[in-house]
């Protein structure tokens, strides 16, 4: 199967270095706050603006200061290189596509992807980033099944026939639809992943 993946907060733990910067900004740069990390307040994907309040203008100045630091600091959820390991093993195809930004200064992206990739022994076939239109990719990339951290993305890909594993976090928790297809770990995946082969 070609299998499609998310990358932030599916494959790499973003959200932890994301809020450490972000309250970093909010009171060194802003005078405000912060939030002290409050994962617990998170509800979608955005948060930043959200919790600080941001408008895009802030949340851009942010990004040209801290993307990069954010990005180099991900650090991969449990067991998802040795899972995505054995899915290669399997003969699979791996195809990432991520909508992490190309468009913010100082920051290669996909380098930095790449790097992180290469540290944890992640194995891939193709890496899209800046993929804002997902389906769109994995449409023009034929992509069987799909694993992400978004409900309203997995939704749109189940409209058109592409199977998806929604990766369980603290945005989509509480959302309750038992058409949809969930997975709490790596290992979980793997299994559905089996089963459906």
């Amino acid at each position: 199967m070609r299998i499609g993946i998310d990358i932030d907060d599916t494959t790499l733990i973003t959200v932890k270095s994301m809020l450490k910067y972000a309250d970093k900004y909010d009171i060194e740069d802003l005078h405000h706050q912060g939030k002290n990390n409050n994962f617990g307040l998170i509800k979608n994907r955005y948060y930043l603006k959200e919790l600080y309040g941001w408008d895009d203008e802030t949340k851009f100045s942010f990004f040209d200061k801290y993307y990069k630091k954010v990005l180099e600091e991900c650090i991969p959820f449990a067991n998802s290189p040795e899972v995505i390991r054995k899915l290669k093993n399997d003969n699979h195809e791996i195809y990432f596509i991520t909508a992490r930004l190309t468009n913010i200064k100082n920051c290669d992206v996909e380098n930095i992807t790449k790097e992180t990739f290469t540290k944890y022994n992640i194995p891939y076939d193709k890496l899209i980033v800046n993929a804002k239109d997902k389906l769109k990719y994995c449409l023009d990339n034929k992509i069987d099944i799909f694993i992400e951290d978004s409900y309203e993305t997995c939704k749109e890909l189940e409209n058109y026939a592409i199977k998806t594993i929604l990766v369980t976090t603290k945005m989509n928790e509480n959302i309750v639809d038992e058409k949809v297809i969930r997975a709490n770990n790596w290992y979980e995946i793997y299994n559905i992943i089996s089963e459906m082969k």
